[in-house]
């Protein structure tokens, strides 16, 4: 798969990255591509580093239209640590703007912020 394809070789990235990257286990194991990633494994590193800079880019747009304060990571994405420090150093350079005062942070309720905020609007 070329690094800048569309279609479906962008749903596979994604598919992979939430199957292997972003769940907290895999079969009650730890999830292979965070292993691979920790272990500098090349194709998990490559993977990782295409990942953020991709997202980079799209909260860059976010950025560019809105100019948020902070930015909330929630789901499974919000357990990878190193999206934190990698994609701020990464944004900059697609944001049209001068200086980047925007934060990113996880969810304060980590990958269940979700289901939480469902649970009330159970009564709406």
């Amino acid at each position: 798969m070329k690094r800048d394809t569309a279609g479906r070789g962008v749903v596979l990235v994604a598919l992979m990255l939430v199957t292997a990257f972003a769940a907290p286990a895999f079969a009650g194991r730890p999830c292979p591509g965070r292993r691979a990633a920790a272990d500098g494994e090349p194709v998990a590193l490559e993977t990782m580093a295409a990942y953020h800079d991709r997202l980079a880019r799209g909260l860059a747009g976010v950025i560019n239209i809105l100019d948020p304060a902070v930015i909330v990571l929630g789901g499974g994405v919000s357990n990878i640590e190193s999206i934190y420090t990698a994609v701020p150093a990464i944004w900059a350079e697609y944001v049209f703007s001068g200086q980047v005062l925007t934060s990113l942070v996880p969810a304060a309720h980590g990958d269940s912020s979700g289901v939480r905020g469902a649970a009330w609007l159970w009564n709406v």
